[in-house]
């Protein structure tokens, strides 16, 4: 398993540069720069545009842009956004605790309703529970996540539920004690996080009954409960351990979510995070910023790829790793 993760590790750099190289010169393609809006303000000059074109180096060629940019990401530095004037990891930062708070709250919502659902609708399979969270789960895949926001807006507005609507903390937030400050982030935290848990919700447990059933008709489950054991365990020990291989694989694609959040939720609710962002950044063509939360999803995929084949080792002895 050692050396399997080495070698992993360092299949991560070519990687990183491969998919680097790949998305600057697919952001390349589109048409127009960074500049074209300000070229139709008629306030900013053209002498002043040309000047802006050299500071971002945009009038250089495609190739000597790539490994400049290349060049001050080998030094720790990710560029300076075109939009904001600041350096990207400074943008970054101030955005990603907002982020990683809002994704680690959704995945934690979705596995755990969805995990203990989809047991109990393979075991107690065509029954009263199992149909009715059968039609949830359909209901949750057929609406699209910034919908099903607008419907919890308009439900807290409309009944008058004492939740806020909009942003991340309230406008007396700076005056409030540590308790009440955290107290108020979770509020705010509730819509977004719902919205985003409860549509993975709908296809987590979907798999999980699904792998569940597969495995509940085996011959070693059959043979467990021969040998007299009880219910529970042949489920629980048996059943759902084997059963929960796939979904370790998907647990592992959804950790490269963590860090790009959700842009029509963060816009719908007004959460600050780096969906919204990202989203702005590659309509504007901010390069830098753009290439900068591209480049952290592609490590967080490399990354959660890894630890699922980790932790499928550790549930599973038969998986060797070489």
């Amino acid at each position: 398993m050692r050396d399997y993760i080495i070698r992993r590790i360092l299949i991560v750099i070519p990687l990183l540069f491969a998919i680097s190289l790949l998305s600057f010169f697919i952001m390349q393609l589109s048409p127009g720069s960074y500049l074209d809006d300000l070229r139709m303000n008629p306030d900013i000059s053209e002498e002043l545009i040309r000047k802006m074109e050299a500071d971002f180096g945009l009038n250089q060629n495609v190739f000597i842009q790539y490994f400049s940019w290349l060049k001050e990401i080998l030094q720790g530095n990710l560029g300076e956004s075109f939009t904001y004037r600041i350096p990207v990891a400074q943008i970054i930062g101030s955005r990603l605790f907002n982020t990683l708070l809002l994704s680690a709250a959704a995945m934690l919502i979705s596995w755990g309703i969805a995990i203990p659902i989809g047991i109990y609708s393979s075991v107690h399979r065509y029954s009263f529970l199992d149909n009715i969270f059968s039609v949830f789960s359909f209901i949750g895949l057929s609406i699209p996540n910034f919908f099903f926001a607008l419907l919890l807006l308009f439900s807290i507005v409309r009944f008058d539920i004492p939740l806020p609507i909009n942003g991340m903390t309230s406008i007396m937030y700076d005056y409030l004690s540590p308790m009440e400050k955290a107290i108020d982030i979770l509020k705010h935290l509730l819509v977004p996080a719902v919205v985003l848990g409860t549509a993975g919700t709908a296809s987590l447990m979907r798999q999980m009954r699904g792998q569940m059933l597969d495995v509940i008709n085996k011959d070693y489950i059959r043979t467990a409960r021969a040998k007299g054991l009880k219910e529970k365990k042949v489920i629980y020990k048996h059943a759902v351990r084997n059963a929960i291989n796939p979904m370790i694989t998907i647990f592992g694609f959804q950790l490269s979510s963590l860090f790009s959040g959700a842009a029509l939720t963060e816009i719908v609710t007004g959460w600050p995070g780096l969906g919204r962002m990202m989203l702005t950044a590659v309509r504007s063509k901010d390069l830098y910023l753009a290439m900068a939360g591209m480049m952290m999803g592609s490590l967080m995929l490399i990354i959660g790829n890894l630890a699922a084949d980790i932790l499928l080792a550790l549930n599973d002895p038969r998986i060797k790793y070489h």
